[in-house]
């Protein structure tokens, strides 16, 4: 028995793993060979490539239990540059002596059971030494799990704590064992790294791991032996790659790779000799950034004297701008900037004091220092603005840069604290404003590398709130809530409530724009806490008392918080009894905007969006722009991760026509990350008070006091609050609100006191003039830098690899301008004076622009760097010198400039992409290699494969999208295009030459890329690319001296060109008559040779037309292609107008999108598809339209005509479009220039008449402009070109003529443009150019008509021949545009058209959709139901579809609905009333009380409009109109009466007042027309029975009575006088009965509170109640002959209370218990009435 057991207890034993944890004994010394690489470049072979070797001998001890000692012996770092294998590694000895002098030493590190403690290393050593030790030591990390063989777990490493997978492969027979682990670089937690300038790049923490652009991975295997002794690590490898893609393509990324590899080499008897030195701890074994500010991704600079270097570097910096070199200039501003970095405060106070007083070198020093944003920078800075050693735009300029570049950490927010209470920096309001929002900025960037934000950051924004409170400033509460949006932190919660009504009282006294900044203050905090953001931001929506503005804005930030499906319901929800339709029509589009999406970070919202709005009403699609909007346009490539949004927010207020409030937005999307790049924002207030007539004494006038004792006499009644004009801006950069303005009348007066002294404007502009006489002279320079972003992680190598992008730009600009007058200006200058002056002009300018890009990917380490760069470059320069003479009275400008002498590059774009190598100790041996080898590269064929199958396949797409006429040669072209493209080198100029003007321009284009390896963004990239323009003098037998260009308009414009043709520059003393004028005219231009090839052109109109058929020379065939056959031209003729053969479309193929198509089949109802299976066999053919009343949103069908019964079966690119000219057989033909090319023989007739009245405007018109550009040769006659307008403008018809000509007599080229307007139906132009203006013809027309039964415009393009360029450029993209409308989700249909005509037809299908036919001529392209981004303004009432053309011109038609629309109309006819907001409703009036109609509500109190219905009869009524101190009443007795101010007045006589404000009162029609525009009113007409009254759209929301606010708001036009709503319209026409004295007036009704008689049970107790409004009752002693039903709300108390509650019942103080029917009075008997004698 013990004998089994002890078998059985050794085997157990021998089964058991053994440790693998290496282990170092004491006093031995384990000596390991040691080489680290790592690698920069792309996949693909032949490339070149960039890398380091690090190679070195380790010595490693251990000296206690967990203690060891290592030290590296001859360490050696090697540099790679070029093409691998060829260039091998080369040495660098400098660089390896400097780190052998810190490697050399020992460090110490903790090491037991496989895992690495704290590193120690000496005090002086350098964090890159420590990092490199700390690589090394990442290899010795092992975590052995011994019940397991293949397990995972997080593990610490130099990337941090990573999730790690282990795999052990135990050999127990030969004590061998291989350890492999792998760990996933982006799964890690505590990760090492550091980002820079990313502080508003916001990472999606919700999205997949694997749309991420970077990725990266490492891999170890671990070779460990068994011996007596334990476990000894005989080798080690490790192996990371890092993969970017910049632009998320799978088969397109750099690559960085680094391999480690360590091996055992001999084990030592004699231990390390232990540190002299004491050694630090350094940490653990995660990878230390130093905490300096890094090295920029620029060459490498060696700082040994930082003050002397900047100097220097400063001095050739303003050397080279001055030379113009400006990209040196950017280069040394760089490393200016660098160099700012390290230098101390005492020398960069140095520098400043030795170039204080030298304005060249000041905008480089500020810009400098801004950029470098290290905290002496910026406390220099702070003190110089102290000091008042920067001026106000000097200090505007910088502080929102260095505010922005300033690196935050605890010692720069303490020096920014010290802005915010600087004395010079509270005085100016803009440096006040930017300090401020850019604390907020800083204290936001900071707290987002912090887990808590301290509260001491916070506490001088919310001081600033506080104090701001108390004293009711208005700016400063602005000022702070953008300040702490700016922060973003959810500390600052509670104090953006007190400034919100729903959660303060406090707050209701505060303007509007207040709540609504508050409100955006919470945008950035909902980053951080999402959920108590939309807890607040659904209750402020929730909020109807709040101003609708308001509610919009917390709508906005609602949807930014990405709220779940049952938020986004609920709000759904409370919009089917949302009163105000604003808010409503705001969030429906915002919802809509949501729901069509495609972003993926927004998935989840947009599904919640698109289920909501199926919860409401359709009809929401149709309100009209009045409404408030949310506009979205945006798209996301899923291929490649990056998307863009563009958002524009419409929010209208009550009291304004067009928005008060306007935000757009721009943000971008990339991979797992989203920026707000730039967000603007401008809000207006009572603007129309800025372009209404001032200081108008209303207050003064007896309407003002009438109003105000009438306001008396309604039951809470309230005016509107004041309103002072107000327009307010803000703009946002990377989500960062940077500036805001505030601008009011106070604040325009301050502005021109300080300019002028004086507030009047007429001196602002003399002084504006005498300054710029004085003329302009100096230089100007901008150098900034652009940004700087950097992505830094460790490699296992121990050195960082980085992602950095930084760029600056430079614009200089040298002026000279010298400017003289005649006469000088007077001392009473009127500014009317300028249009008689005189001006003489010299000037000579020269701007340049310069802006240069770096982007890397690599090592960047203070000692050397190694990797991949990408550099562009942008460069503008021009010059202009020239003399201009302007006369203003004569309307004559001249000017003068030189000829081209030197070639002149004007712009270029270039961009390059090296490997390079730098190293600090070898500064001058900078290695760098194109990434793309020089030398071509050899083809298997120029000519590109294709198979036989697919190039003789009849259907493909490819070839049958493009026209079949293309010639042979122009395939030869396209092919030799084909193969420099797909090759690795292009190059193409493309030049214009003005022999006449001495000069050409260029287009150059060179590439040479490695897309042939592979075609992706990223390789079309790599290489050289090159783009330029430039300006190249073109050699002429005869010098140019000089260039000329006039310009004279008036009625010299014709002697202008007789004089310059004939005499050159010489000025003729007398003017010729006109008609001799006109006879030099036509023969200098030419007209008669233009007129007479015209007629002999018209003689071959028919020929031409008959040759179409077998001939085709249009836009897209050559002369020499072979022609159409018969057959195929015969289809194309007959669809000329649309008509095809019924049966055609089933023959034909389409392609269509899928998903366009199913995304619209439930929404979309077709008008054909419902037509065709229902009303074809009918009798009488219906139309399917949309009516605009229609609340459902369905389709109504009406309306029978032939056109309609013919279209309405076929599908939509078949309908026929109708012009509205046909309908009037009557009408003149349209005057054309060139005829239809295969149009039917009718049309073709018309047109050739058309043409065959060819009418030069010239002989009945002067010349309204001319215009010469010559050049000026010396002793010889001028040569260039001049150009002569012509207008003729009539009632109904109007037209421009322009011609284009030679001044050099043998030269017959012209250009002739022709463009008329008929009847508002039909507009035409053409355009020709060549000899005699017939070589080239192009013409177009726009007209209007019916498609399908629905009012259409059509635009159609037709051409004879046109130049070969713009044959090239419709080729290329005729065959660009299939792909591009697939994409878009239009359909697609092949099919024959004419060969020479375009056509586009636009048929508007309803108020907000419309349907769209592009026919070219061989593709036709359409969609329908395409939605409109606003409704189109229409006549309310009125189906869109059921228009006639002939009624409906859109020309004139929209133009005046749109105006129209903006006026509001109220009219009253027997009992019918229809409000300014187009509500409808009927009303008995009682008879002779006055109601109000309608008045002003503004505290203006401007006008007052009554009216009441006269016994004798039902339809007559009788008005009374108060305005200023007129009195005007308007009634029926024997006929229209008038009187004004009580005094009869004979109405066939115009009336005018003499007011300050006009009144025009006169017989119009049947009645009296009244106008007050000043007073609001532009219309009222009265003719006894019908009332019709206009007012100005600046009076929108600012009207009450029975006609409404005029606001828009139709949930709540029943409005009484206290504000509340009434239940009918009955109680809401009583409620504005004005209450008249019973015994003189002889209306003898009143308002009175009722109670309920009959016994109320309320709450279980008895109650009596009590009317919350006042209901219309008899007057005491009179009796109720009449009465009327209607709806009153009750409060009930309990029934033993007071019974004087009734008094005190005020509208507001008591709550609504019930509604009951009871009878209000509209007649009385008054009998017994007590009126004293």
């Amino acid at each position: 028995m013990k004998g089994l057991i002890l078998t059985l207890a050794l085997t157990l034993v021998g089964g058991q793993k053994q440790d693998l944890e290496p282990a170092f004994h004491m006093g031995k010394t384990y000596l390991y060979g040691y080489e680290g690489v790592i690698m920069h470049g792309l996949p693909d072979r032949g490339l070149a490539t960039a890398g380091v070797r690090l190679t070195g001998k380790l010595e490693i001890s251990r000296v206690s239990q967990i203690d060891h000692l290592l030290q590296i012996r001859e360490p050696k770092l090697e540099e790679h540059n070029g093409f691998w294998p060829m260039d091998p590694f080369i040495p660098s000895l400098r660089l390896s002596e400097t780190f052998a002098t810190c490697l050399s030493q020992a460090f110490k590190f903790e090491y037991t059971e496989g895992r690495v403690g704290s590193i120690f290393a000496p005090e002086d050593c350098p964090i890159l030494c420590t990092n490199l030790v700390r690589g090394i030591l990442n290899m010795m990390q092992i975590t052995i799990k011994k019940s397991q063989n293949v397990y995972e777990l997080q593990e610490a490493g130099i990337e941090g704590i990573c999730q790690t997978r282990y795999l052990i492969q135990d050999d127990s027979k030969s004590n061998w064992a291989t350890i492999s682990k792998s760990k996933d670089l982006m799964n890690c937690q505590e990760k090492a790294v550091k980002n820079t300038g990313m502080a508003y790049i916001r990472p999606c923490p919700t999205c997949s791991l694997k749309v991420r652009n970077i990725k990266g991975t490492v891999m170890f295997t671990y070779k460990m032996k068994y011996d007596d002794s334990g476990v000894s690590l005989m080798s080690a490898t490790s192996e990371q790659v890092y993969q970017i893609s910049p632009f998320n393509e799978p088969n397109a990324a750099a690559v960085m790779e680094a391999r480690q590899e360590l091996s055992l080499v001999g084990v030592r008897r004699t231990p390390i000799s232990a540190p002299k030195t004491q050694l630090q701890n350094q940490g653990s074994l995660r990878y230390h950034f130093s905490g300096e500010l890094l090295q920029m991704p620029i060459p490498l600079i060696r700082i040994k004297n930082p003050d002397l270097q900047l100097i220097e570097t400063l001095r050739q910096l303003v050397q080279n701008n001055e030379k113009g070199d400006t990209k040196e200039a950017s280069a040394k501003f760089l490393q200016m900037v660098q160099l700012f970095r390290v230098a101390t405060l005492e020398q960069i106070e140095s520098l400043w004091l030795q170039f204080v007083n030298e304005l060249s070198y000041r905008p480089w020093f500020l810009s400098a220092i801004c950029a470098a944003g290290a905290t002496d920078t910026f406390r220099f800075l702070k003190q110089k603005i102290h000091d008042k050693k920067l001026n106000t735009w000097e200090a505007a300029a910088t502080l929102p840069l260095a505010f922005h570049f300033v690196t935050p950490n605890k010692q720069t927010l303490e020096v920014a604290s010290t802005f915010l209470t600087c004395p010079q920096i509270q005085k100016v309001l803009v440096h006040q404003i930017i300090v401020y929002l850019g604390y907020g900025s800083m204290v936001n960037k900071y707290c987002a590398q912090t887990l808590l934000c301290p509260n001491h950051l916070l506490q001088p924004l919310h001081d600033l709130a506080t104090e701001a409170t108390s004293k009711a400033n208005a700016k400063d509460m602005s000022l702070a809530l953008k300040a702490i949006g700016n922060a973003g932190e959810p500390a600052s919660i509670k104090r953006i409530l007190k400034f919100l009504p729903t959660f303060s009282s406090a707050a209701v006294s505060l303007p509007s724009r207040i709540h609504a900044d508050a409100v955006l203050a919470l945008r950035k905090i909902a980053r951080k806490d999402p959920a108590k953001v939309r807890e607040i931001t659904l209750q402020v929506f929730m909020d109807n008392t709040l101003a609708p503005n308001v509610r919009m804005v917390a709508c906005v930030v609602l949807f930014e918080t990405k709220p779940a499906l049952p938020t986004v319901a609920a709000m759904a929800n409370s919009l089917l009894t949302e009163p105000s339709l604003q808010v409503t029509s705001f969030t429906y589009s915002h919802m809509k905007a949501l729901a069509a999406g495609r972003i993926p970070q927004l998935f989840k919202l947009s599904s919640a969006c698109n289920i909501a709005i199926k919860l409401l009403s359709p009809r929401l699609d149709r309100l009209s722009y009045r409404y408030s909007k949310v506009i979205h346009v945006g798209d996301y490539s899923s291929e490649y991760q990056a998307g863009a949004i563009w958002r524009l927010y419409l929010m209208n207020s009550p009291s304004t026509m067009f928005p008060s409030d306007i935000i757009t937005k721009v943000r971008g999307y990339y991979a797992n990350t989203a920026t707000d790049i730039i967000e603007m924002a401008l809000r207006s207030q009572s603007l129309a008070k800025l372009i209404r007539k001032q200081n108008i004494p209303f207050a003064e006038y007896d309407a003002y006091k009438t109003l105000k004792k009438l306001g008396k006499t309604f039951l809470g009644w309230k005016e509107l609050p004041p309103e002072d004009p107000l327009v307010s801006a803000y703009i946002k950069v990377l989500g960062q609100e940077i500036a805001f303005v505030d601008i009011d009348k106070d604040a325009i007066q301050q502005i021109m006191m300080h300019l002028t002294g004086s507030s009047d404007w007429q001196p602002v502009v003399k002084k504006v003039v005498e300054e710029i006489q004085r003329g302009i002279s100096g230089r100007w320079t901008l150098p900034a830098m652009v940004g700087e972003l950097r992505h830094i992680v460790p490699t296992v190598v121990g050195v960082p690899l980085e992602l950095g992008l930084c760029g600056a730009t430079v614009a200089h600009t040298a002026a000279d301008v010298d400017i003289q007058m005649s006469p000088p200006l007077s001392d009473n200058f009127r500014p009317t004076q300028l249009l008689e002056t005189k001006m003489y002009l010299h000037g000579d300018i020269r701007p340049k622009a310069y802006f240069h890009m770096i982007a890397m990917m690599g090592i960047n380490t203070q000692y050397f760097q190694s990797g991949l760069e990408f550099h562009v470059e942008f460069s503008a320069n021009t010059t202009m010198k020239f003399d201009a003479r302007i006369n203003m009275k004569e309307k004559n400008l001249k000017i003068e400039t030189l000829p081209c002498r030197q070639e002149a590059e004007l712009a270029a774009v270039r961009s390059e992409v090296y490997a390079i190598s730098r190293n600090l100790q070898e500064g001058d041996s900078e290695k760098k290699s194109q990434l793309l080898p020089k030398g071509e590269v050899p083809r298997i064929s120029d000519q590109p494969f294709q198979s036989r199958e697919r190039s003789s396949r009849p259907g493909s797409w490819k070839q049958s999208s493009i026209p079949s006429v293309i010639s042979k040669g122009d395939q030869q072209g396209s092919e030799e295009a084909h193969r420099h493209s797909v090759g690795r080198f292009y190059t193409h100029t493309f030049c214009r030459k003005f022999e006449s003007l001495g000069c050409s321009t260029c287009l150059s284009l060179k590439s040479q890329n490695s897309a042939f390896l592979r075609n992706t963004y990223l390789h079309k990239l790599i290489g050289e690319l090159e783009a330029k323009i430039t300006l190249k003098p073109v050699h002429t037998d005869v010098d140019i001296d000089k260039i000329e260009l006039e310009i004279q308009a008036g009625s010299k414009a014709a002697s202008k060109i007789i004089d310059v043709a004939s005499s050159g520059s010489k000025e003729e003393e007398k003017i010729s008559p006109y008609e001799d004028i006109k006879a030099k005219l036509k023969k200098i231009l030419g007209i008669e040779n233009v007129f007479t090839a015209a007629n002999k052109t018209r003689r071959r109109t028919k020929r031409i037309n008959r040759d179409y058929k077998t001939a085709d020379t249009g836009l897209w065939a050559e002369i020499s292609a072979p022609h159409l056959s018969s057959s195929s031209s015969s289809p194309a003729a007959s669809s000329a107008d649309g008509e095809e053969p019924g049966n055609d479309h089933k023959k034909d193929k389409i392609r269509q999108s899928g998903k366009k198509h199913s995304s619209k089949s439930s929404s979309k109802s077709s008008c054909g598809r419902r037509s065709g299976s229902s009303s074809v066999s009918s009798a009488s053919s219906k139309v399917c339209s949309s009516s605009q009343e229609d609340h459902s949103g369905d389709r109504h069908c009406s309306g029978d005509s032939e056109y309609s019964k013919q279209q309405v079966s076929l599908p939509v690119y078949q309908f026929r479009f109708k012009p509205a000219d046909e309908q009037d057989q009557g009408r003149e033909i349209l005057n054309s220039s060139i005829s239809s090319s295969s149009s039917s023989a009718a049309s073709d007739e018309g047109i050739s008449r058309a043409m065959s009245q060819p009418k030069f405007l010239g002989d009945s018109k002067p010349p309204i402009l001319a215009a010469v550009l010559r050049a000026i040769h010396r002793n010889e006659q001028p040569t260039g070109l001049q150009v002569v307008l012509y207008t003729d403008t009539q009632s109904q018809r109007s037209r421009i003529q322009v011609f284009v000509s030679s001044i050099t007599g043998p030269s017959r080229w012209k250009l002739c443009a022709d463009a008329s307007v008929i009847n508002y139906r039909k507009v035409s132009g053409s355009l020709k150019w060549g000899k005699d203006c017939q070589d080239y013809q192009i013409a177009a027309q726009i007209a209007t008509g019916q498609f399908a039964a629905y009012p259409a415009m059509q635009m159609k393009l037709e051409w004879l021949t046109v130049p070969s360029i713009v044959q090239t450029t419709a080729r290329w993209f005729y065959s660009f545009l299939p792909g591009a409308a697939y994409v878009l989700g239009y359909s697609l249909r092949q099919q024959l058209g004419p060969s020479h005509q375009a056509t586009l037809v636009m048929a508007l299908t309803s108020p907000r959709t419309f349907d769209v036919v592009f026919k070219l001529p061989e593709l036709t392209i359409y969609d329908r139901a395409i939605t409109l981004p606003l409704p189109f303004p229409s006549r309310p009432g009125t189906s869109v579809s059921t228009l006639s053309s002939s009624d409906w011109n859109t020309f004139s038609q929209a133009t005046l609905s749109i105006i129209e629309s903006f006026k509001a109309h109220c009219s009253v006819f027997q009992n019918t009333i229809t409000t300014f907001n187009g509500v409808e409703f009927n009303y008995s009036m009682p008879a002779n009380c006055y109601h109000i109609l309608v008045q002003d509500c503004s505290p203006e109190l401007k006008f007052l409009v009554m009216m009441k219905r006269l016994e004798e009869s039902a339809d007559l009524t009788a008005i009374n109109v108060r305005l200023a101190s007129h009195e005007v009443d308007m009634y029926v007795s024997n006929g229209i009466q008038l009187k004004i101010n009580g005094v009869q007045t004979p109405r066939d006589v115009p009336y005018t007042s003499n007011s300050d404000a006009s009144i025009l009162i006169s017989s119009e029609e049947d009645g009296l027309a009244l106008k007050a525009p000043d007073y609001g009113i532009e219309k009222l007409y009265y003719d006894g029975h019908r009332l019709k009254i206009q007012v100005a759209f600046w009076m929108a929301g600012k009207t009450c009575g029975i006609c409404g606010k005029y606001d828009a708001e139709k949930e709540r036009e029943y409005q009484m006088p206290s504000g509340y709503l009434a239940k009918d319209a009955v109680s809401f026409g009583q409620s504005w009965i004005i209450s008249e004295d019973p015994c003189a007036g002889a209306c003898k009704l009143q308002h009175k509170f009722v109670k309920i008689e009959k016994p109320v049970g309320f709450e279980k107790t008895a109650a009596k109640c009590f009317s919350v409004e006042p209901v219309l009752r008899c007057v005491e002693g009179c009796s109720a002959t009449g009465t009327v039903p209607i709806s009153v709300g009750f409060h009930c108390v309990p029934a033993d209370s007071a019974p004087s509650l009734e008094r005190q019942i005020r509208p507001g103080q008591k709550s609504e218990d019930l509604v009951s029917s009871v009878p209000a009075h509209t007649a009385c008997s008054c009998q017994h009435q007590p009126c004293p004698a």
